[in-house]
């Protein structure tokens, strides 16, 4: 899958899952439930023990099913890890120069955590394709319409603070998709399905 088409699924589907989990097995268990309820772009964060190891075991069973890429990447040693093992974007909680020039020579998307102007205009210039805007609930949806006064052309994606009751306002004021993490991913399997299926279903109507 090229960058493009991976921005492109990502932009489509509008919601990325945050997956966390006390160990490897949590993570799966709820990565399997994102998928199931139609949220099957998957943030394996590196927070999780033995996070290659997740990447690797969903890269084998739901390579056709999901578009996974890897998160709290601080480093290009860890970037290049999440790449080597199927990872097809990279998010981190700030930016980093070194992590950008890795993911351009790999033409991987990178997804780095701003939330000032000036964090937003140095992390373009190092080719960043999306931004995340972390944590979202520092500033609110209204934010997104503000930077997009300056900077139209920027691809927004808040993390932190989106959930389902204000993911259309997200959308509506110019989010190119959302990450969401525990108001998606914790509870039951069939919890988290229903809840994928109306992040899906909000999404879906705030754009429409």
């Amino acid at each position: 899958m090229s960058k493009f088409e991976t921005l492109e699924r990502i932009k489509e589907l509008g919601i990325v899952a945050v997956i966390r989990g006390k160990d490897a097995n949590e993570a799966l268990e709820y990565s399997r439930a994102c998928v199931e309820g139609g949220v099957n772009v998957l943030e394996i964060t590196f927070t999780v023990p033995n996070a290659v190891d997740v990447l690797k075991e969903l890269n084998y069973n739901l390579k056709d099913n999901a578009l996974l890429g890897a998160g709290t990447v601080l480093d290009p040693i860890t970037a290049r890890l999440a790449i080597m093992n199927g990872a097809k974007f990279i998010v981190s909680p700030s930016f980093d120069e070194e992590v950008a020039k890795l993911c351009n020579l790999y033409q991987v998307p990178y997804m780095p955590g701003c939330m000032t102007p000036t964090e937003i205009t140095n992390a373009l210039k190092f080719g960043v394709d999306v931004i995340k805007v972390f944590p979202g609930s520092a500033f609110g949806p209204r934010y997104f319409k503000d930077i997009h006064g300056p900077l139209p052309n920027v691809n927004l994606m808040p993390t932190g603070g989106v959930n389902v009751e204000n993911v259309s306002e997200w959308i509506k004021n110019g989010a190119f998709a959302v990450g969401v993490g525990s108001s998606l991913v914790k509870g039951s399997r069939e919890e988290i399905i229903e809840k994928a299926e109306k992040f899906i279903k909000n999404i879906k109507e705030a754009r429409a």
